[in-house]
């Protein structure tokens, strides 16, 4: 009789194994499922949180652009501009204005490029090309008739 004891003893330990590494296992499952939440969610407030960031630096550049087209469209009747307000125009692209010193008077005497800038930004590529150019006298005058 002790025989069939041990033997309902180590098929009762078997059984408990397998049932421990059963329940382990459905344990991993659940706790695997319940980080990947936790990762998505986290990922998803982080998502959030970058779009809401994006957002927020598109419009500081935005009223950056804003202000920066509305400094130069004033910029001839401020202080210190370097030329009379009704002797420049305004061109834009790829410099804000050239001046045409004397115009008023009848006679140019000087042609001002001018480039306005606001705050902390810098000459493009493209601008500075244009100072060097200018700066090392490669400008010149063309008549072109039709």
């Amino acid at each position: 009789m002790q025989g069939n004891v041990i033997v309902a003893g180590s098929e009762f330990f078997i059984l408990g194994v397998v049932v421990a590494f059963g329940i382990a296992a459905l344990a991993g499952v659940v706790l695997y499922r319940i980080g990947l939440r936790r990762g998505y969610l986290e990922a998803e407030a982080g998502h959030d949180q970058a779009l809401e960031e994006a957002r927020r630096d598109a419009i500081e550049r935005s009223r950056a652009v804003l202000s920066g087209q509305l400094s130069e469209q004033l910029a001839p009747y401020l202080p210190d501009f370097p030329a009379h307000p009704a002797e420049a125009r305004f061109i834009g692209k790829p410099v804000d204005f050239i001046a045409f010193a004397g115009l008023e008077k009848g006679e140019v005497e000087e042609i001002v490029f001018i480039e306005v800038k606001t705050g902390r930004s810098t000459l493009s590529p493209v601008e500075k090309s244009i100072r060097e150019a200018i700066v090392r006298g490669r400008v010149r005058w063309v008549e072109y008739r039709i």
